[in-house]
């Protein structure tokens, strides 16, 4: 057996004013460590001039203990390697001790019954998930790894590792690194048409905690709030943790229906929103809903959440607008992300927060997980300035637009008559929307089994939709594994 290199050793308690002298305390310790499997076989011990140094004590009283637990066969020396763990302890020796094996029965029937949590938490949990989460065919959300351009990535993050500063390894600010706030500020004025200054740029772990953020700033326990229906399950997580009252508004090809949305809830607090790229649909909000929306919240004092999911894919012609950039009341929290744009375990994101909300939200940020890592925003930030993350967008447009046509047509030809396809004009997914009376459920859960992923369109209503359907992401899965990946989801449709 590999012995297992020295490390650290659970607190070690001497008390010298008992009358049992130090060599037998430390002996009847590592003996019960060994046993109980706080200390593993093979690992090895601090020599007894080390371990007599951290715990002030004299020399002997360790050795003493140490030569003991060796007579004992707890303990073996290598030469030149030190004394370590015996490799192999008698069965009989390695049992848990009586008050331990009560202690773990008595936890046992304990987990028969929940144990109390937090009704927000109850009220979150979603149903079981029927779809594959692997690296396969149709994931959502999976972008085209094997395209990023990793050997710039690892120059950059070489330059700023090899000799970090001390801005890069010391507490960074709650808003995140300056000189990708700025990098931020001049990406979306320009491509996004996004009003703010570098100030206003609050950087985060991913747009999930954008949410998250917004909903703990914005909203109240018992705060209304509209969400698209269907929409986004991340949203509808964050918003629900801060105790808000979900109302599902419905979505159509004109994007959210604002005038069901104020019928429905005329005094919400709040709007999530994805109006670029509705998730999961697909669909762009059109510019006299955009209007609507913006009128009902001048008026009202509520507040807009936008999503700008997906918002650099654009496959169908020119990037819209946000809607950020066309509010005159600072009413709109945009929320974006790299992490799809980039690669997923990047974990970036960032806010564009209204001037007067800045304090709010630093103080929010600050109090949830205090800052991004400052090395890898560092390391963004030339990515952006440099001009490489320009020249990926562009690559990636052009490759998900090859990927998007060519599941649209392998589709066309096999099951042509068994899916609808919908939003397939930006971003990385399609839906296709399945007859009537079959399952989307099912379905997943037959794909999973054969080895591919389709998402469950009524994964993302609160309220089970009239006709299912399956959300296929096309970022991550290549020629080859759409064509096979269509023959797969034809077998799960027509068993």
């Amino acid at each position: 057996m590999k012995r297992i290199s020295a490390s650290f050793l659970p607190p070690i308690a001497l008390d010298s004013r008992r009358k049992i002298p130090l060599y037998s305390q430390l002996y009847e310790w590592f003996r019960r460590a060994i046993l109980d499997g706080q200390l593993r076989p093979g690992q090895r011990v601090p020599s007894t001039r080390a371990l007599a140094a951290e715990l002030k004590v004299s020399r002997i009283p360790v050795s003493s203990a140490y030569e003991q637990l060796q007579a004992e066969g707890y303990l073996e020396t290598f030469i030149g390697a030190g004394t370590c763990v015996i490799r192999s302890i008698p069965d009989d020796a390695s049992k848990p001790a009586p008050g331990k094996m009560r202690d773990a029965s008595r936890q046992a029937s304990q987990s028969q019954s929940p144990r109390r949590v937090s009704r927000r938490v109850t009220l979150m949990r979603v149903p079981a998930q029927t779809w594959s989460n692997k690296l396969v065919a149709f994931r959502v959300s999976l972008p085209a790894l094997e395209h990023f351009p990793s050997g710039v990535w690892s120059k950059l993050v070489n330059r700023h590792s090899r000799r970090p500063t001390r801005q890069l390894m010391a507490y960074g600010d709650a808003m995140g690194y300056m000189p990708l706030r700025e990098a931020i500020a001049e990406y979306l004025g320009a491509v996004r048409a996004v009003r703010c200054e570098p100030s206003q740029i609050l950087v985060t772990t991913g747009s999930q905690l954008g949410l998250q953020l917004s909903a703990q700033v914005l909203l109240d326990p018992n705060d209304r709030v509209w969400i698209e229906e269907p929409g986004y399950p991340g949203a509808r997580h964050a918003l629900m943790s801060a105790g808000a009252q979900l109302v599902p508004v419905p979505v159509d090809y004109e994007g959210l229906n604002v005038a069901e949305g104020i019928r429905r809830a005329r005094s919400a607090r709040a709007v999530y929103i994805t109006p670029s790229h509705q998730y999961p649909l697909g669909v762009t909000m059109t510019a006299t809903r955009r209007m609507q929306l913006l009128n009902w919240v001048a008026r009202s004092g509520a507040w807009i959440i936008e999503d700008d999911y997906d918002s650099e894919y654009r496959l169908g012609g020119r990037p819209i607008p946000s809607l950020q950039g066309l509010d005159a009341g600072a009413r709109v929290i945009y929320v974006g992300t790299f992490s799809k744009v980039m690669f997923p375990a990047l974990r970036l994101g960032y806010v564009v927060v209204p001037k007067d909300l800045v304090d709010a939200f630093s103080t929010a940020r600050d109090a949830t997980d205090q800052f991004s890592s400052t090395l890898y925003q560092a390391v963004m930030t030339d990515f952006i300035l440099e001009g490489h993350f320009a020249r990926h967008i562009r690559r990636m447009r052009v490759l998900y637009m090859e990927r998007r046509t060519a599941l649209v047509e392998a589709v066309r030809k096999q099951i042509g008559d068994k899916l609808e396809v919908i939003g397939a004009e930006a971003g990385m997914h399609l839906v296709a929307l399945l007859p009537a009376g079959v399952s989307d459920v099912a379905v997943s859960k037959k794909a999973a089994e054969l080895g591919i992923s389709a998402m469950p369109l009524s994964s993302c209503y609160l309220k089970p939709p009239a006709k299912g359907g399956l959300i296929l992401g096309y970022g991550g899965t290549d020629a080859q594994q759409i064509h096979d990946g269509v023959r797969k989801l034809r077998v799960s449709i027509c068993p």
